[in-house]
């Protein structure tokens, strides 16, 4: 999942719970939300979107979305680990961060009703709790795993999307009013986007919802730079032809996630030992979380084969750091003491995780390993965060049910970009 608490993040989604007895500020709707019509496009085409953002100090990466009638402005953490896209949101706000845009304002008329199917999927398979307090609207509850949650009811409003066709669409689209988030200590902190961007599997997924409307194929795909920023896109025409390392899609045991099922952990070409391991692939992770036995084994391998140069120290950034004789001012300064991590995935489907893919330097000069103990933060699974994803693009591929990844640098224009992947 995404936004910013513990070491940078907000964990990944464990539920989306319906307050049934909550009245809502809403009055309401006077009639029932009509499903959006589908779009009069006779081919699907691709959309793509401009990052922001890195892994540190950001801690996400982000897009700038442009929502309602006049369309306005917000940015949204880009999330593969969750479905429903959400906006803080002027309902009237009962609890909000300070955001970079005014809150998202609704009008009645956008309310979805219980009735409608969207409703009907986020609220399915969940608790038994799943009644609407009112018919006229859908009401919802995101809790995540640091106890950060989203309160807030249902919406559709206009997106607008510039296609690589030249054409320009405004879909309505569904996402979540939060009126009432809880984020960090003080629900009143000062946040860096207005909302979260959900590309999960579910059908309440921006991308679901666009493929429905026959506006783009159900692929995703990003590329996240290591120096910051990126890009991100929807439909299948920018997904390379060849040399992307493409594996099956798995129905994960943890959630509705991104999974290529079992993984195997090697360290400089040599397996590290352990039982092989369920990851999923989340873009709204900052960091790479392994559980106990894995983190473990990890985190002696490096140890065991570092210089005597650097020396642990204690950072507030994160759990484990070293400090050299001199502040580092990169990663690249001091990636040559350390060894690539390999993730065998598969049979022979290999994902190389060069050091600066798993270490951040801090504001302080140190190198922290950026992989974390999942059973520290109560994860239940594996997690491939943004860290592990950087300058290479990271291809989700719905139609097909398979996962894709090749090599490049991120760190240019798009278009620029592409003259890098084949």
């Amino acid at each position: 999942m995404a936004a910013a608490a513990r070491w940078g993040r907000w964990a990944p989604i464990v539920g989306v719970l319906l307050l049934a007895l909550l009245m809502l500020p809403f009055a309401p709707a006077p009639a029932s939300a009509a499903t959006p019509a589908r779009s009069p496009l006779s081919s699907a085409s691709s959309a793509v979107f401009l990052l922001s953002g890195d892994v540190y100090p950001v801690g996400h990466y982000y897009v700038t979305m442009n929502i309602g009638d006049p369309a306005k402005p917000y940015f949204l953490d880009v999330d593969t680990g969750s479905d429903l896209t959400w906006l803080q949101c002027d309902a009237p706000c009962q609890s909000c961060n300070k955001v970079p845009h005014p809150w998202y304002r609704p009008t009645k008329n956008k309310l979805v009703p219980c009735a409608n199917s969207l409703c009907t999927a986020l609220h399915s398979g969940l608790s038994s709790n799943n009644k609407c307090a009112s018919q006229q609207q859908c009401d919802y509850q995101i809790k995540y795993t640091d106890k950060a949650s989203s309160l807030g009811v249902l919406v559709t409003d206009s997106f607008s999307l510039l296609l690589r066709n030249k054409s320009n669409v405004r879909p309505s689209l569904s996402f979540g009013c939060g009126y009432d988030q809880q984020v960090g200590k003080n629900g009143a902190a000062q946040a860096t986007t207005d909302g979260l961007l959900g590309l999960g599997r579910g059908s309440v997924s921006l991308l679901s919802q666009l493929k429905q409307q026959g506006i783009t194929k159900n692929v995703l795909g990003h590329c996240l730079s290591t120096s910051g920023g990126g890009f991100l896109f929807f439909g299948d025409d920018m997904v390379p032809t060849s040399r992307v390392t493409w594996v099956p899609m798995v129905k994960s045991s943890s959630g509705n996630y991104y999974s290529p099922g079992s993984a195997t952990l090697y360290f400089d070409r040599r397996s590290l030992g352990i039982t092989p391991m369920e990851v999923v692939f989340d873009s709204g992770s900052t960091y790479t979380y392994f559980s106990a036995q894995p983190y473990q084994a990890i985190v002696s391998a490096i140890k065991g084969g570092l210089s005597k140069s650097l020396k642990q120290v204690t950072d507030p950034s994160l759990p484990l750091c070293w400090k050299g004789q001199k502040a580092f001012k990169s990663v690249f300064d001091v990636k040559k003491d350390f060894k690539s991590l390999q993730l065998i995935i598969g049979k022979n489907a290999a994902m190389e995780i060069p050091p600066e893919n798993y270490l951040v330097v801090t504001k302080n000069g140190n190198v922290c390993l950026g992989i974390l103990d999942g059973s520290a933060a109560k994860l239940k699974f594996n997690i491939i965060g943004d860290i592990t994803m950087q300058d290479q693009m990271v291809i989700y591929d719905n139609e097909r049910a398979q996962l894709g990844w090749i090599r490049g640098s991120c760190s240019r224009s798009p278009k620029s970009i592409m003259s890098s992947f084949p």
